[in-house]
């Protein structure tokens, strides 16, 4: 792809070090094709804006992988900024940063599990949303994807639709303007808030989306209830992998310790569990060497 977009590449050696698990859901692979872009690029002594390195990765994950993902894990690779979320435009791929209060933790669960379902099962809910886009453009002209309907004009269709193209959208459309409200609930410092929106969109992936599972399902439930915890969710495509916990700092050690506790009970599985804030996204690094 970047030989594509024009850049004179070079041989290289890549020695590689990472820390994100792979296969967890937590973008792994968007970590590193956006890492050895731009180590490929500095190597060929070129220069390329970090909007197209992340064009360009989302591209390689489409043409050359078949995984027809979205460019939000790419995105947020290169233009993370410490303490931050991206509320980030997919469409336009203008974004804002929300700040995050520096008395909260993002604990992450990853669960252990990685069901076979999950790459097939991505590129159908795809093809379920985009039969679903068909539909509704039938009704509303000038819909082009399902961002552009709102639960009213979903509901007043509801009937006519087929069932399952009908819960898929709802999911969609209504996890759009959680995001939303999440957004705002941060800048109000509503963690309470948060975290009911956070509840809201795992119920909605495990009903409406249908892409949840029972460890993952049983990850969220054992978060429930524990000192600090303000809502959590599943994370990534689905089928296993992690969830994501907003908690107290307060409290942070301490719920990773019970909640994995509570997992393994349920499932006799030991997982992983991680205590993390926001950081900032890839950056070139000199180092000086002396000799």
């Amino acid at each position: 792809m970047l030989m594509r977009a024009g850049i004179s590449l070079k041989g290289a050696n890549l020695l590689i070090h990472g820390e994100v698990p792979i296969g967890a859901g937590l973008s792994s692979s968007a970590a590193l094709e956006v890492a050895s872009a731009l180590a490929l690029v500095r190597v060929a002594s070129q220069d390329l804006p970090l909007r197209d390195v992340a064009k360009l990765c989302q591209q390689a994950e489409n043409e050359f992988v078949g995984a027809r993902v979205g460019i939000m894990d790419q995105f947020v690779s290169c233009f993370g900024q410490e303490g931050h979320a991206i509320l980030l435009d997919c469409r336009s791929l203008e974004y804002q940063l929300v700040s995050i209060p520096e008395n909260v933790k993002f604990v992450i669960c990853n669960t252990k599990v990685k069901h076979e379902l999950s790459s097939g099962e991505y590129n159908r809910r795809r093809e379920e949303c985009e039969n679903a886009v068909r539909v509704l453009s039938n009704t509303y002209p000038g819909v082009h994807s399902l961002r552009d309907v709102s639960s009213d004009q979903l509901s007043a269709v509801a009937s006519t639709m087929d069932p399952l193209l009908y819960k898929r959208s709802k999911h969609v459309i209504s996890e759009n303007e959680r995001v939303i409200r999440a957004a705002e609930r941060f800048r109000a410092g509503d963690l309470d808030g948060v975290g009911r929106l956070m509840r809201e969109s795992h119920r909605s992936l495990c009903d409406d989306y249908e892409v949840s599972c029972r460890e993952l399902d049983l990850m969220v439930e054992a978060a429930e209830g524990l000192p600090g915890y303000y809502g959590g969710r599943m994370t990534g495509g689905g089928f296993g992998g992690c969830t994501v916990n907003l908690v107290d700092e307060r409290h942070a050690k301490t719920f990773a310790d019970q909640v994995a506790e509570r997992y393994q009970q349920a499932t006799e599985i030991s997982p992983e569990i991680m205590v993390c804030s926001a950081a900032n996204g890839a950056a070139l690094e000199s180092k000086r060497t002396t000799v």
